[in-house]
């Protein structure tokens, strides 16, 4: 197939969440070239927040010989459609038909996606699992987000619904999580999950001085993720032994995924990937006693390479190359 000579190889990326909105020009090796953020209304009018997308891409999108734009959206949504179905972040839409109404207005090709599944594909082209056949990826923010690439495209399953690693269950005696089910990692291992641990434990243990009380300024409500990172970072007994809970849950969660996939790469992104990033190793050596696959030590788990960018290189990705 020869190239269009018109097509620069830059595709617009465009990461919708609950409350922004990013967008990027990302060239044909993974660079992002420059980005911008803008505001999402996601509780409003259907319209209200299609609007919010447009105003965003415009923003960029006739600063460059731009041809397609890639977006990815929390799930549930339809990729071969381009529909989002009923994502609890973006309340605005039901049964949307995104990819067509931004077609419509930009006169371009337009792909929606899974916001994990097309970050996974991000780092499978591009990041920490570049050159890898088999690549899991999870993003572990507020939730817990899962991709699945398999020889460079992202396995979708019968209907498109596959991939829902943060809902398997390692405890079904577990805390309920909010998709319903007992013990899913999203319930144990997210950063909802170790906010609501660390608050457990302090609560148990009143009279514990703690540097998550200080930074709570005493109020246990107030607790969060974030202030259990800055409290272990600072040499807190209580916040180590929360995001070592944490470490071992995941380590039990990752090996059902590698006696699953057997692949070649787990690569973990999002805030609270960040925030366990020292206990990467730990979870490593112990993997092979919470797996069957006899080469379970030899698969590594990386950071992965695009951090809070990962949804506009991700919408990049969508789009091959042409050879």
């Amino acid at each position: 197939m020869n190239p269009d000579p018109n097509d620069s190889g830059r595709v617009l990326g465009v990461d919708i969440g609950g409350t922004k909105i990013a967008v990027g020009i990302v060239d044909r090796d993974g660079k992002i070239l420059t980005q911008t953020r803008k505001p999402m209304i996601a509780n409003g009018t259907a319209e209200a927040a299609l609007q919010a997308v447009t105003d965003a891409i415009d923003a960029l999108v006739w600063t460059e010989q731009i041809q397609k734009i890639g977006i990815c959206a929390p799930g549930p949504l339809d990729p071969r459609r381009g529909i989002i179905l009923n994502p609890p972040n973006l309340p605005c839409w039901r049964n949307f038909p995104l990819a067509d109404e931004i077609a419509r207005k930009f006169h371009m090709e337009v792909k929606l996606e899974n916001d994990a599944n097309a970050a996974a594909l991000a780092e499978a082209r591009w990041g920490a699992a570049r050159g890898c056949r088999f690549v899991f990826y999870a993003t572990i923010g507020t939730g817990i987000g899962t991709g699945i690439v398999l020889d460079g495209r992202i396995y979708h399953g019968r209907t498109g619904s596959a991939g829902e690693g943060g809902h398997v269950s390692i405890d079904y005696h577990g805390p309920r999580c909010n998709c319903g089910k007992r013990g899913c990692i999203e319930a144990l291992a997210s950063g909802t999950a170790i906010g609501a641990r660390a608050r457990g434990k302090l609560a148990e243990q009143p009279d514990r001085a703690s540097v998550l009380l200080d930074l709570a300024k005493g109020d246990l409500a107030a607790v969060t993720s974030e202030m259990v990172g800055e409290a272990y970072s600072a040499g807190d007994a209580l916040a180590r032994n929360v995001l070592q809970e944490t470490a071992e849950a995941l380590t039990a969660w990752l090996g059902n995924i590698v006696d699953l996939l057997d692949p070649d790469v787990l690569v973990m992104g999002g805030g609270v990937a960040a925030m366990l990033k020292p206990f990467f190793d730990e979870i490593k050596n112990r993997l092979p006693a919470w797996s069957v696959n006899p080469h379970a030590s030899d698969i590594p788990l990386r950071m992965a390479h695009y951090g809070a960018d990962a949804g506009i290189a991700g919408g990049a990705a969508l789009y091959p190359e042409v050879p």
